[in-house]
């Protein structure tokens, strides 16, 4: 059989968009990170290293769709909302990212929330914890895995009320994450300890706090109980001088995220003891999924995890697990595969909720000690995030506001 010129050339062009058509399924999914690095250090070093050891497991394992490797490119935001837009734009249009991903700051989520809406662009937002990334100001476009700021004081009423203190004073650095945190633990308390009172309030903007002055406002309350949100350098600040003062002594204390090793490892033998916080046991977690995920992360890194470590691998997990579901990195299928979507993560089972796009992995509760001149948090409760979300009718209206 002769083959004329033309039907050869018609034979291999054929031929060569097969290759090539293979060559794409074979092809690496880009996801584009966007986090603030620089500005966040001590999270967002363990925040990398679990999010690179999942990858490296699931590339391990024969990747997505059939083999298709899994590949990140990570930006900096410098904690600013308009460079995380920035570098979001450059990892669409330069990059060809398939899927947006990352974030930690709460003002930062919530402005690559609403770039994910005007580009019709999927986006799986990590860790901001803001509740107006899924309520307010949710989306189709964007879901979330970690708890947010209303869960976490959720979380803490039951140990709260069952300390039978009725006078509270609040500290909360000024704006919307810790706001949004006293507002949510006044409204639970109050249902759940009609009598309760709360005598003072002191909230210092972020960063600036004024520990002395704090803590003798405090002081003065005579409070019996003290919520606190502080966290960071603040945090640090506010545990030295409230020990110096001895503002804690004789009085509980309940404080949201001072648990995790971020917080109260800068604190040293300054961390306080006994307070009922929001963190993450790390040593205590007797289950196969956490044992797994920590021998691994200790193996690669000679190091243990941190909370935001959990954060990073299971964000990855959860996208590998939502672009095999939906049989493509295609943004509308992967809205419909992230609806009701479950992954595997080190806390176990996770789902996305689709009345609002938010995962159920859920927060430890317990107490901290100081051990060998170190803050612990030694063990804790684990509480399903799906159990620590407000009414239905309550989600709905702040997502569909009329």
């Amino acid at each position: 059989m002769t083959l004329t010129l033309s039907a050869s050339a018609r034979l291999l062009a054929a031929s060569l968009c097969l290759v090539g058509a293979h060559a794409a399924a074979q092809g690496t999914i880009k996801i584009g990170e966007i986090n603030s690095y620089k500005a966040l250090p001590q999270n967002l070093v363990p925040y990398k290293q679990g999010w690179l050891l999942a990858q490296e497991e699931i590339n391990a394992a024969g990747g997505v769709l059939g083999g298709r490797k899994l590949e990140t490119v990570f930006r900096d935001d410098n904690g600013n909302p308009g460079d995380a837009v920035r570098m979001a734009e450059e990892l669409l249009a330069r990059e060809k990212v398939d899927i947006l991903s990352g974030v930690t700051l709460s003002h930062v989520g919530l402005a690559l929330t609403d770039f994910a809406k005007q580009k019709k662009t999927f986006f799986l937002a990590s860790g901001p914890l803001s509740d107006k990334v899924v309520w307010d100001n949710g989306n189709r476009y964007t879901y979330r895995l970690r708890s947010g700021t209303y869960a976490l004081s959720a979380s803490v009423i039951g140990e709260a009320v069952k300390l039978k203190k009725k006078r509270w004073a609040l500290v909360y650095p000024n704006y919307e994450y810790g706001q949004a945190a006293v507002a949510a633990f006044k409204e639970n308390m109050k249902k759940a300890q009609p009598d309760v009172e709360f005598v003072a309030e002191q909230s210092p903007p972020l960063g600036k706090i004024d520990a002395g002055a704090v803590v003798q406002a405090l002081a003065d309350a005579k409070p019996d109980a003290i919520f606190n949100v502080m966290f960071g350098s603040d945090l640090t600040k506010l545990a030295r001088e409230g020990k110096t003062r001895g503002l804690f002594e004789g009085r509980e204390v309940v404080s949201l995220l001072t648990g995790e090793p971020e917080y109260l490892d800068p604190l040293k033998d300054d961390a306080p003891a006994n307070w009922i916080v929001t963190g993450y046991p790390y040593a205590s977690i007797d289950t196969p999924e956490h044992k797994a995920f920590l021998a691994a992360y200790q193996k690669k890194y000679n190091d243990y995890p941190r909370l935001n470590s959990v954060v990073g691998y299971a964000t990855v997990k959860a996208i590998a697990a939502g672009i095999q579901k939906a049989g493509s990195t295609d943004t509308e299928k992967l809205i419909v595969a992230f609806k009701g979507l479950q992954f595997d993560s080190p806390f176990g089972p996770v789902v996305f909720r689709p009345q609002d796009n938010q995962s159920t992995l859920g927060i430890f509760v317990g107490r901290t000690a100081v051990k060998d001149g170190k803050g612990v948090m030694p063990s804790g409760t684990y509480l399903d995030g799906a159990k620590l979300q407000p009414a239905e009718e309550q989600i709905r209206k702040l997502r569909n506001p009329s």
